[in-house]
């Protein structure tokens, strides 16, 4: 899979280990710097460091990042479709989307997932199941979701991207073939390779061309090379996990410089 659309650098502000006032100054340095997509997670706990350190809630945050800024997209990656109705998430997302637009088309991207974390579930009353049933209820879920779309008042402002985290080739991969418009993995390139092929299977079974869907991948420790491997196979969003207390990204005017180039090179071929 050759890329077909431009690439754009996101971060995810990892809402954990820092007071408030330090995310929103971060959100803000970040878009200045030219970020294309600021992300958060959707946990109630720090996922790294210390366990009971300083931790906030993901939809309220993208609502406070809708306001805040003007030209990123904004998104969690990725919400667990385990802690709210289908309906209500289909609600909050168009809030968002709302709050963010300003009088043009939001910026709001519903990340997604079926959820993971045991101590989330087990400290807020979720049942936890299994991974099965809870990729049973995103598949439920997000067909609930589409449908409420269209029938709020007022509608979306646009066609609400919806990215599905995971790399499940049998469950997770028929979702995203189906359903997302972005699909956000972990995976090496490698990997990445092997889980198109199947990706396009699952887009063959349900009529779907797959080459729809923007390919996202998790920087991570990843250099620049291994950032070109996936390119070339179709990755094109990239991203980049910033911590507290004091979210440094020491690469980041090197990952925009690469975007860039690239970006140049195919408005000009």
């Amino acid at each position: 899979m050759s890329p077909t659309r431009p690439v754009r650098i996101a971060v995810q502000i990892q809402p954990q280990h820092a007071p408030y006032a330090r995310i929103r100054e971060v959100a803000a340095e970040l878009e200045d710097a030219g970020v294309d997509v600021l992300f958060n997670w959707d946990h109630f706990f720090p996922l790294y460091g210390d366990p009971d350190g300083l931790h906030f809630e993901s939809w309220t945050m993208l609502a406070a990042l809708a306001e805040q800024t003007s030209r990123v997209e904004i998104g969690a990656l990725v919400n667990c479709n385990s802690y709210r109705n289908a309906h209500l998430q289909a609600d909050m997302a168009r809030t968002i989307d709302h709050i963010s637009a300003k009088g043009g088309t939001g910026r709001f991207i519903l990340g997604t997932g079926s959820g993971w974390f045991e101590r989330d579930y087990a400290e807020y009353g979720y049942e936890f199941g299994t991974a099965g049933s809870r990729i049973a209820d995103l598949g439920e879920a997000l067909p609930a979701i589409e449908e409420r779309w269209a029938r709020l008042n007022p509608p979306p402002t646009r066609r609400i991207p919806v990215l599905v985290g995971g790399g499940g080739e049998r469950k997770t991969l028929r979702l995203v073939a189906r359903h997302a418009d972005i699909w956000h993995s972990f995976s090496d390139a490698p990997t990445l390779e092997r889980k198109l092929g199947i990706l396009a299977g699952h887009g063959e079974a349900v009529g779907r061309d797959v080459s729809e869907i923007e390919v996202s991948v998790e920087v991570g420790r990843r250099g620049i090379a291994e950032a070109e491997e996936l390119h070339a196979l179709g990755a094109t969003l990239f991203t980049i996990g910033a911590g507290g207390p004091d979210y440094a990204i020491p690469a980041l005017d090197e990952w925009l410089s690469w975007r860039d180039g690239l970006n140049a090179t195919r408005a000009a071929g």
